[in-house]
This record gives structure tokens, C-alpha cells and sequence, in this order.
């Protein structure tokens, strides 16, 4: 194991098209030194304490995408592309004064990274794309999208609750999601501790990406493989296999597929790196081993 480096947090913040960022970076940069970039979206920098913890020995930024956790934007409810969060982890590096970065991206974060791998080549040295919810790689993309683009009018109408609820339930669905689908009767929100009454609000950054197309996506995988990067796309164990898991698990496998390779199996499911954040609990320790495997 390397000696630990200083483990000091400095939190900072830039402005950029229409938004303003804030990241943090734990222990102090030296000039031979990769930092190690952990990314996620909807989820902001606060889901990482835990994973973070196990990488003391490497210098550590996080930080909350835009129009999420401290993190704002002009317009609060419009759409939020991967293209638009590609372009923001490209200012950020150009922030930190980083030639070259590892990063670990999960989830909707998974997809921004593959997005600013395939846009900004030569920036990256390894990415670890942790269960994508890439839909558009998969055999049932157009019902999918379909799911996608009610939940988004579910939220325009009703709220948040409602839609939260119809989003659980379908990152929850395992194999393929079929053509009556949206046929079964619309789940209680109150099953899942969400709210029934609408607050008004409409700016959700989970329904921001949403209507920016997170899950309508597939990767230019052209642009991936010429990219220069190491690229690892790890899904969970506990996510089921590529035909009959949740949806994020199949398209990391689909993902892996297109680009040649075979995913990696990581302990835990979607959220096996959490530590308590959000009251999800995975397999932290085991799964910061598995991450450290695949940097080194």
C-alpha cells in the first residue's frame, strides 16, 4: 500500500456556460501525480465520502454536477445533455490544472464520462463506467424511451413523488421492459417514503437529465476506442446478468460488448460502493478493492 497523502479537503468553484460548479479535492497535488476523479449524476459529491476514504493515498476530487447539490444553473428545469456535462468535467479538469485524470463514474455519471471520453480525447488515462444507463445500447431501447419520456410528463403534471416512484420501479425491473409496460397501474409513491402532494417545483436535477436524454444514450464508440483510454465498464453482481437484470446493469454489458471487451463484475449492486450515503449501504470495502485492482 503507498503512503497516505495529505487528506485535507479544499473546495472551490468556477463559472461556465449558463452554470457554477463546485468540486472539492482531498490531499495536495504533486506534479507526477494522477488525481483520481469520482464522478456521479443525479448524485452530487456527498455519495462519495466512503468510497473516497479507501484512496487516501492518491489525491481525490469530487464534485456536484450542474444543477445539483451546490452546484446551480441559470435555468433550473431545463434539460441537462451528457454533450453539456462532457463539455463541464472538461472545464473542471482545465480547473485543476490536470494533464491527465483517472476517473470513476457511476451511473448517469458513467454516461457523462463516456461522453467526455469520446468528445475530449487524451485527457483521460483510465475510466472505470460503472453500471451505465446507456438505454439505447439495449434490444428494448424504444420501450425504454417511452418509460423515459412518461415519467418526464408524470413529472410535469404530478411532481415529483409520482415520478420518483415510476423511476424506482423501472431502475428496479429486471430483463427487458415490454411493450405494456406502461399498462400496470402507476405505483404509490408513499411505498417508497416519497411525497404525494406536488410542491410546484420543477426542477429536479434526476428529471433535468432525464429530458436531456441519460437514458436515450449510446456511445460513440468510434471516438471511445480512438480516445487513448483505458476503458473498464464494471457492473454489479448483485445487478443480475445481460438479459434478465436491472437496466443499468444490461447496458453495462451491452456498453462493454460494443466496445470489445467484458465487463467487470464489481461486489455489491448500483450502489456497492456506498457507505450509509443516501441510507444505502452496499459492499464498500470489498468494492474499493475491486476499484484499486482495475487502477493499478
Amino acid at each position: 500500500m503507498p503512503s497516505a497523502v495529505d487528506t485535507s479537503m479544499t473546495t472551490h468553484t468556477f463559472t461556465l456556460s449558463g452554470a457554477t460548479l463546485t468540486y472539492d479535492v482531498v490531499g495536495s497535488s504533486s506534479e507526477d501525480a494522477v488525481p483520481l476523479l469520482l464522478i456521479g449524476s443525479p448524485m452530487d459529491a456527498s455519495g462519495f465520502g466512503t468510497l473516497a476514504s479507501h484512496f487516501t493515498d492518491r489525491v481525490v476530487v469530487t464534485y456536484d454536477p450542474r444543477n445539483t447539490g451546490r452546484s446551480t444553473c441559470e435555468d433550473d428545469t431545463a434539460a441537462v445533455t451528457a454533450a453539456q456535462h462532457a463539455d463541464d468535467l472538461r472545464a473542471l479538469l482545465f480547473e485543476l490544472g490536470s494533464d491527465t485524470v483517472d476517473v470513476f463514474a457511476t451511473s448517469g455519471g458513467a454516461v457523462n464520462a463516456l461522453a467526455f471520453v469520446a468528445a475530449h480525447p487524451g485527457l483521460v488515462r483510465t475510466l472505470v463506467a460503472h453500471e451505465p444507463p446507456a438505454g439505447a445500447t439495449l434490444p428494448d431501447r424504444d420501450h425504454i424511451r417511452a418509460v423515459c419520456e412518461d415519467m418526464v410528463s408524470i413529472y410535469d403534471a404530478q411532481g415529483s413523488g409520482p415520478a420518483m416512484a415510476a423511476f424506482i420501479m423501472l431502475v428496479m425491473h429486471r430483463g427487458e421492459v415490454d411493450h405494456d409496460y406502461l399498462d400496470r397501474p402507476a405505483p404509490d409513491p408513499s411505498q417508497f417514503g416519497l411525497p404525494t402532494d406536488d410542491d410546484g417545483s420543477r426542477n429536479d436535477p434526476l428529471m433535468s437529465n432525464m429530458r436531456g436524454g441519460v437514458v436515450d444514450f449510446a456511445p460513440d464508440v468510434d471516438a471511445l476506442k480512438a480516445s487513448g483510454t483505458r476503458i473498464v465498464v464494471a457492473v454489479g453482481e448483485e445487478s443480475g446478468g445481460p438479459v434478465d437484470g436491472e437496466l443499468a446493469g444490461r447496458a453495462g454489458y451491452a456498453v462493454a460488448a460494443l466496445l470489445g471487451r467484458d465487463a467487470v463484475v464489481f461486489p455489491g449492486g448500483h450502489q456497492g460502493f456506498c457507505g450509509g450515503e443516501f441510507g444505502q449501504t452496499g459492499r464498500p470495502v470489498e468494492f474499493a478493492a475491486a476499484l484499486r485492482s482495475v487502477l493499478d
